[in-house]
C-alpha cells in the first residue's frame, strides 16, 4: 500500500474512532418506584402497561394509603414519584422538603357512593337502609389516614349520619381494605370510590348510591415527583405521560374525572 493511502487510511479510520467515541450514546432505559393510593391501583396499572409499551422505561407499582405513604417518605423511603388520594398531604410534603417544586398537578378528581356487596336480609335502596339505620356495620377508610375516609365522613356529617353511625362504624386502613371488608360480609355497607365500579352500569342496582357530589368536597387527587426520584428519568417520563391525553384518557375509563 503506497504511504499516501495508508495515511488517508489511517486518519479516516482515526475519524471513525473520534466520531464514535464522541457521539452520545442512546440514554439507558431507568426504573421508578410509584407510590399509588390504593383507589387508583387497577387504573395505575393500566396506565404502566401502556407507557411501558411506548417508551424506554419502566415502573414498579406499589399501592397503599396516602397517609401511610406519607409517614414512609418523610422517613426516606425510596419511592420516585407520589401519587396521592389528595392535594394536601403532596403539599405537605413540598413544604418539609420531600418534594420537587413546579411538579405537583391533579391527575385524577374522585367520587365516593355508598354500596353493598349484597345481603339477602335486607331489602330497600341502600340509601333508604342507611339513612334508616338498617344495618349492621358500616366500613368506611380512615378518615386519618385516607382522603376517601375522610370525604366519606364529610358526607355523612352533611346528612346528620354521622354521630348515629359511631357505635357500629368501622375503619381501614385504606380503601382496599374497605372492600375487602365488605366481599367478605365483615361490613353490611360501606363508602368507596365510584371508580371500583367502572364500566357497570350500576344506576339500577339497590346494593348502590352515588352520594351526592355536594355533600363532599371532591377529591382531587395530586402527583408529585418526590426529592429521591429528581434524578430519575424513568419518574420524570411517567409524570410526564400522566399528563397526557392518552393516559386523561384511560383514567377517565377507570371512573374518575380529569382536569383540564
Amino acid at each position: 500500500m503506497a504511504w499516501t493511502d495508508r495515511i488517508r487510511s489511517l486518519v479516516s479510520a482515526g475519524v471513525l474512532t473520534l466520531g464514535w467515541l464522541f457521539h452520545p450514546a442512546p440514554a439507558a432505559a431507568e426504573q421508578a418506584l410509584i407510590a399509588v393510593a390504593s383507589n387508583f391501583d387497577a387504573a395505575a396499572r393500566a396506565l404502566q402497561t401502556r407507557f411501558e409499551q411506548t417508551g424506554e422505561h419502566t415502573v414498579l407499582i406499589t399501592p397503599g394509603s396516602t397517609g401511610r405513604f406519607y409517614a414512609q417518605i418523610l422517613h426516606g423511603a425510596p419511592f420516585d414519584v407520589f401519587l396521592s388520594a389528595d392535594q394536601l398531604t403532596v403539599h405537605r410534603l413540598e413544604v418539609q422538603g420531600q418534594t420537587i417544586s413546579g411538579t405537583q398537578f391533579t391527575y385524577a378528581v374522585g367520587h365516593i357512593a355508598l354500596w353493598s356487596a349484597g345481603d339477602a336480609d335486607t331489602a330497600g335502596p341502600i340509601e333508604d337502609r342507611l339513612r334508616e339505620g338498617r344495618y349492621r356495620t358500616l366500613a368506611i377508610a380512615n378518615p386519618a389516614l385516607a382522603p376517601y375516609g375522610a370525604a366519606a365522613r364529610q358526607a355523612l356529617q352533611a346528612l346528620d349520619l354521622w354521630s348515629p353511625a359511631q357505635d357500629r362504624l368501622v375503619t381501614g386502613e385504606s380503601i382496599a381494605a374497605v372492600q375487602a371488608m365488605l366481599i367478605t360480609g365483615n361490613a353490611d355497607l360501606g363508602i368507596v370510590p365510584v371508580s371500583q365500579f367502572a364500566g357497570t352500569d350500576m344506576s339500577t342496582d339497590p346494593d348502590y348510591w352515588a352520594i351526592p357530589q355536594h355533600l363532599y368536597t371532591p377529591i382531587r387527587q395530586d402527583a408529585v415527583l418526590t426529592r429521591h426520584g429528581q434524578d430519575n428519568p424513568a419518574a420524570r417520563a411517567w409524570l410526564d405521560f400522566l399528563a397526557s391525553p392518552e393516559a386523561r384518557e384511560i383514567i377517565s375509563a377507570h371512573g374518575y374525572g380529569v382536569v383540564d
